[in-house]
């Protein structure tokens, strides 16, 4: 009776990580923007600081590595929700880092895998090793799941500047100092025409 059990649990456990992986690769083919609002596949939550990015080919979150050791940010944890935006990819031949474009969603902690609906409140321009890195900035598209009551650029400038210059201020020493250079902030607008620009048809 014990080994049925424990059969039975396992199985269990084998089914629900396969729903999992199979629930994560149908999210990355998610489009950008649905029903007016961001898609956003949240890599790593607020508050933490282990460096946790999406696989492709298996459909599954990894700690990212370096010399065999998980990576994790030597400063202050992430501010907000980091991730990517599904069916974006910043190619390569058209100046991108061939990766889908990240977004930070500033708010509650979500846990690694979760699709977050979120709006775009501006976007930050910066420069990493000599290439452009754009991270868009973001709060839920949910009025009250916001910690920060912003609508557009404007609101984060005038209400919450505090809020801005830690955003800015944590991007540019996350990977020590000196590392990252601020180029400069655009609005909402702009965090849109990037989002459509590197969108994948």
């Amino acid at each position: 009776m014990l080994h049925r059990w424990t059969t039975l649990l396992l199985l269990s456990a084998c089914l629900l990580f396969s729903c999992q992986n199979q629930s994560n690769k149908e999210n990355y083919y998610l489009p950008a923007i649905q029903e007016g609002a961001i898609n956003v596949i949240v890599e790593i939550p607020a508050g933490t600081n282990k460096k946790i990015e999406y696989d492709i080919p298996t459909g599954t979150f990894k700690p990212d590595q370096i010399d065999g050791k998980d990576r994790v940010v030597a400063y202050l944890p992430y501010p907000g929700n980091y991730g990517f935006i599904p069916s974006t990819l910043m190619d390569e031949e058209r100046g991108g880092d061939g990766d889908a474009l990240d977004i930070l969603v500033v708010g509650s902690s979500q846990p690694t895998g979760s699709v977050v609906k979120a709006k775009a409140v501006g976007t930050l321009l910066l420069k990493d090793g000599g290439e452009l890195d754009t991270k868009i900035i973001a709060v839920p598209a949910d009025p009250l799941e916001r910690t920060l009551a912003a609508n557009n650029f404007l609101e984060l400038m005038l209400e919450h500047d505090s809020a801005k210059r830690i955003i800015e201020e944590w991007f540019l020493n996350y990977k020590g100092k000196g590392k990252m250079e601020l180029i400069r902030w655009e609005d909402e607008n702009y965090a849109m025409q990037e989002i459509d620009k590197w969108k994948v048809e």
